[in-house]
C-alpha cells in the first residue's frame, strides 16, 4: 500500500512522505529533480524562502501538467526581516499557486519575533493563502511561549530527527505529542550517512534482513513507526524509488524499534564523528605536514650548530 496521510490537528491531511527542496539544493536549479520526484510518485513538495530555488519548484509544478489538488505544497517563511505577509505573497508567486498547503515559520533564529509573525500566519490561513501552518526548528521552549500566545495550535513541527537524537528529543516529541503537533523527520539517514558504523547500525542490518530491504528503508520504516512525516531528497531517481517504496513494506515488530531506539540511546560513534570532522576540514593534514617541517627545520638547525661548534 502506499504512503498513507496523516490528519492534523486542524482536520486536514498531509502526505506522510515528502520531496524536500533544501540540503545540498540551496540555490540550485532543481526543476529537473522535482519532475523526477513526481514521476516516481511524490506528491508531497517541501521548499522554502530561505532554499532560494522555489521558481524552479513552481516551474516543474506547472510542467507536470498535474491538477493543484493532486499535490501538496509545502514552503517557509525564514527571513524576519520581511513580514511574513510579504513572505507568503513572494512564495506564491514564484510558485505559481493561489494557495499553499502548509506554511511553516522555518527557525527561531531565522525568525526571532516569531510570537508576533505566528499571529501573521494565522491571519494568512484565515485568508486562505495557507490551508495549514505550523513551525520548524522549534525546541519545547519555543512552542510553550508561542502557544502562550497562539489562537491556532501549530499542525506540525518539522525538525531533525533519527536513532541518535531520539532519546534527547523524546520530551519535545511528547510534549507535540499532547498537543497534537505532527513531527516532521528530515535527516532521518543520518546512522547510515552520518554516522556509519555506530550501534545503530546492527539493529538496522537485522531488520533489514528479515524484511529483505535495504538499512536505508528500515530508517525510514522507523520513522513511519514514530508517527512522522518523511522529508527527504535526492537527485538519484534509483534512490527515491528506494524511498517511496517503503510505503508497500509490512511494518517494523516492537522488538526491531525498541533495539533501534536503545542502540540510538547510545549516541554515534565519536571516532567517525572525528573522522568526519577532519576528512571535511583536512585541518590535521596541514597540521602534520607542519609538524613535519618544524621538525626537519629544528632537527636541520641542530645538525648545522653541531657541526660548527665542533670546527
Amino acid at each position: 500500500m502506499p504512503f498513507e496521510d496523516i490528519k492534523l490537528n486542524d482536520g486536514s491531511k498531509i502526505p506522510s512522505i515528502a520531496f524536500g527542496s533544501g540540503s545540498v539544493n540551496k540555490g540550485k536549479d532543481i526543476h529537473a529533480y522535482i519532475e523526477q520526484a513526481i514521476d516516481v510518485g511524490f506528491s508531497h513538495l517541501d521548499t522554502a524562502q530561505w532554499y532560494k530555488n522555489e521558481e524552479s519548484v513552481g516551474r516543474a509544478i506547472k510542467e507536470s501538467g498535474l491538477d493543484r489538488s493532486e499535490l501538496y505544497i509545502t514552503t517557509k517563511y525564514s527571513d524576519g526581516r520581511q513580514t511574513a505577509r510579504s513572505s507568503v505573497e513572494d512564495s506564491l508567486r514564484k510558485i505559481g499557486v493561489k494557495y499553499l498547503d502548509l506554511y511553516l515559520i522555518h527557525t527561531p533564529k531565522g525568525v526571532p519575533k516569531y510570537v508576533e509573525a505566528w499571529k501573521e500566519l494565522e491571519k494568512i490561513r484565515d485568508d486562505g493563502l495557507a490551508k495549514s501552518i505550523g513551525v520548524s526548528n522549534f525546541g519545547i521552549e519555543e512552542l510553550q511561549l508561542l502557544l502562550k500566545h497562539a489562537r491556532i495550535t501549530p499542525a506540525v513541527n518539522q525538525i531533525h530527527l533519527h536513532p541518535y537524537n531520539y532519546a534527547e528529543l523524546k520530551p519535545l516529541l511528547d510534549y507535540q505529542a499532547k498537543h497534537r503537533i505532527i513531527t516532521e523527520a528530515y535527516g532521518s539517514l543520518a546512522p547510515i550517512t552520518t554516522y556509519p558504523g555506530g550501534p545503530v547500525d546492527e539493529p538496522l542490518k537485522k531488520a533489514a534482513a528479515r524484511l529483505g530491504v535495504t538499512p536505508t528503508q528500515v530508517v525510514f520504516l522507523w520513522v513511519k513507526a514514530k508517527g512522522a512525516v518523511i522529508v527527504t531528497t535526492s537527485s538519484n531517481r534509483q534512490h527515491l524509488e528506494e524511498y517511496i517504496a517503503v510505503g508497500d513494506l509490512p511494518p517494523l515488530t516492537t522488538e526491531e524499534i525498541e533495539a533501534i531506539d536503545a542502540a540510538g540511546a547510545q549516541g554515534p560513534p565519536k571516532v567517525a564523528q572525528t573522522t568526519s570532522v577532519l576528512c571535511k576540514s583536512r585541518r590535521p593534514i596541514r597540521v602534520l605536514l607542519g609538524l613535519a617541517l618544524f621538525y626537519t627545520v629544528v632537527k636541520g638547525t641542530f645538525q648545522a650548530a653541531t657541526y660548527w661548534a665542533s670546527r
